[in-house]
């Protein structure tokens, strides 16, 4: 029996753990269809024969029989059961099964969008306990019990409704609280409604761009800037335009305005990433005239103005002035922690009227226990408390870094920023490839990131190491400035 001997090439599993026979079987059936072995429109013997020949229950083929015949290899009527006539060029039909897999991989790759091969691969993410990582938060010090309860608070609140879907803008309890902690310690005008809850800042600057650009608009980037901002613009299709940062950030003279006329202009104003700096008053007032001018809107990052180390906090752009175009972008990512996963937007009120509907369709309101835990966390002055405690820690971990620079980092370098954030951004000669200092350092258990690496079209002085030093403890900067030290030293041309 051909089928029978086909089968017996190797013997049914019997033994302890083994899949179930009708398992077996079916597998090795689809494979000899597959294979070309069971040709398109040859029989398969009955029940009772084959179960004869490979000494097994008739049930047992009966529903390997039948699983084929759901999943469409095999067809069955009054005359029998016989394999199916697979699609022309696939595995099993008409001996094409060479030409298929030779093809396959060739045009799996062409058929992957254009826009791919503008966003370039950064280096693999560091993990949470590798030091001098940027962005990273001191995980250790953060409230898991007050957050514990929070949650445990939501859920019994929230009960069995809260595992549906909610308002795809998200929970208006957290809104509520996002708005009212803006306005106090960002300066930010906005009600509510403007609120839209977002998985993390990147969704919020991949909605700026589905809702205000079409493919092939112009693209305002800070070079060097955030590599998650470039990536959001060219995954819509957009055509980035780098544009360089000073001490006062974004430069945009009347020249750019004329010749390559922005549709969104992607600034962080209160504290640049990764350079440091602040946006000057009279730079964010001119920016502002010239998008409303020319009907471009910028997108306001307010990157870790949370933590500002001296002086009073710098306000928004967005509150700046009545009806400014900016639509302004956060996360908790570094408030709270990383993986909660939790951002926002807020919209300008003449945008939420175009695009509530439409936002709709393209949201789900998930996470809702997190939102509501966030919302009480926030409401019962825990996110308050914390920011406070972190805003002391951070200040004394970076004058630590400072320090252990200056006593131990032999390099020629210029530290920068450091009025904000997690991060301190020190300059290196050119000589000095900053890749290759990154590159070693993560041998050495370090992530600090290449500044060259932020930049879309990199310069000369674009060479340096950005440091974070969120989730580092004072005690370790002595010896891991030193070791860097000799890194630098070791890489340098």
């Amino acid at each position: 029996m051909p089928v029978a001997q086909t089968l017996l090439e190797r013997a049914l599993n019997r033994g302890p753990g083994a899949e179930p026979l009708r398992r077996q079987l079916f597998q090795r059936l689809r494979q000899a269809i597959f294979d070309g072995r069971l040709a398109a429109g040859s029989a398969l013997p009955g029940s009772r024969a084959l179960a004869e020949g490979l000494s097994i229950s008739r049930n047992t083929v009966t529903a390997a029989y039948e699983h084929l015949a759901a999943e469409g290899y095999v067809v069955s009527d009054r005359q029998g059961t016989r394999v199916a006539a697979l699609a022309q060029g696939a595995p099993g039909s008409s001996g094409a099964q060479c030409a298929a897999v030779a093809v396959f991989p060739a045009a799996c790759a062409t058929a992957t969008a254009d826009r791919l091969a503008l966003i370039q691969p950064r280096a693999p993410r560091p993990g949470a306990a590798m030091a001098l990582s940027p962005g990273m938060p001191a995980l250790s010090q953060f409230p898991l019990a007050a957050w514990r309860r929070a949650l445990d608070r939501a859920v019994r609140g929230g009960g069995p409704a809260a595992l549906g879907y909610g308002d795809p803008l998200g929970e208006m309890a957290l809104r509520t609280a996002i708005a009212r902690h803006l306005a106090v310690a960002r300066g930010v005008r906005c009600t509510p409604a403007q609120v839209v809850i977002t998985e993390g800042a990147q969704e919020a600057l991949a909605l700026c761009v589905r809702l205000l650009s079409n493919p092939g608009d112009l693209a305002w980037v800070e070079d060097p800037g955030y590599r998650g901002a470039r990536s959001a613009l060219q995954g819509g299709d957009l055509r980035a335009v780098p544009m360089r940062v000073d001490a006062q950030g974004l430069v945009a003279h009347e020249s750019d305005w004329a010749g390559r006329t922005p549709r969104l202009v992607y600034t962080s104003p209160s504290h640049q990433y990764p350079g440091g700096a602040v946006m000057s008053v009279a730079r964010r007032l001119a920016l502002i005239d010239q998008a409303r001018r020319h009907g471009a809107w910028i997108i306001e990052d307010d990157y870790d103005s949370e933590f500002r180390h001296s002086g009073e906090p710098i306000g928004a752009m967005q509150g700046l002035v009545d009806g400014a175009p900016v639509l302004y972008v956060g996360t908790f990512s570094k408030t709270m922690f990383p993986s909660l996963r939790l951002g926002f937007l807020v919209l300008p009120a003449a945008v939420l009227e175009a695009v509530r509907l439409p936002l709709g369709e393209m949201l789900r309101g998930g996470q809702r226990h997190a939102q509501l835990a966030l919302a009480h966390f926030m409401d019962s002055g825990q996110f308050s408390r914390h920011l406070g405690r972190m805003r002391r820690l951070y200040r004394e971990r970076q004058q630590a870094l400072r320090a252990a620079l200056d006593r131990h980092f032999a390099m020629p370098h210029r530290i920068e920023g450091g009025h904000c954030g997690m991060h301190l951004l020190v300059r290196l000669p050119e000589d000095c490839p900053d890749h290759a200092i990154a590159n070693a350092a993560r041998d050495h258990g370090m992530a600090p990131s290449p500044l060259s690496a932020f930049a879309l079209h990199p310069l000369p002085q674009d060479n340096g190491l950005v440091l974070g030093y969120g989730n580092t403890p004072v005690e370790l900067f002595d010896p891991l400035v030193q070791r860097l030290s000799l890194l630098a030293g070791a890489c340098r041309l």
